[in-house]
């Protein structure tokens, strides 16, 4: 019987919704402040094991506060994530700080920073090369060529 390979994908995105789902209801734990956004869920072949990337808007310090406050929660996440999707084995839940969110912004910035060199030395030696063909007294036919004239 050949495995399902999407299964992990599929299992993934329903931990993803609940968890989200259960982050905007409102978690107990004081520590856990700011904005928490779940971005992705990697499971493990075996379903045992869920890798939960989040992305937490505030300070390092407000960061480093609710990263404590979700992995205290993280095994009363575990019966409920088990049992909303009716899971043989309910997934051991790892949070982990998702800083692609971050690094994207930073490229963006840097990238915005770069002047566009390139360009506009190629729109120069064209705009030079437009002044010349004005220029020259013979016309934009080439020397030695012969239009019938």
């Amino acid at each position: 019987m050949a495995r399902d390979t999407r299964r992990p994908d599929r299992v993934g995105e329903a931990v993803r919704e609940e968890i989200a789902a259960f982050l905007a209801g409102g978690v107990k734990d004081p520590r856990v402040v700011g904005l928490v956004t779940v971005t992705a869920v990697e499971m493990s072949r075996d379903l045992a094991q869920a890798n939960v990337f989040v992305s937490i808007y505030g300070s390092d310090e407000d960061r480093a506060t609710t990263m404590e406050g979700l992995e205290s929660v993280a095994t009363g996440l575990r019966g409920r994530v088990g049992r909303a999707l009716r899971l043989r084995i309910a997934p051991h839940i790892t949070f982990r700080q998702d800083d692609s969110i971050a690094r994207a912004s930073r490229i963006e910035t840097l990238l915005a920073g770069l002047k566009p060199a390139p360009a506009t030395e190629a729109a120069d030696r064209k705009d030079q090369n437009d002044q010349n063909d004005q220029n020259d007294p013979k016309g934009s036919t080439p020397e030695g060529s012969d239009d019938g004239r």
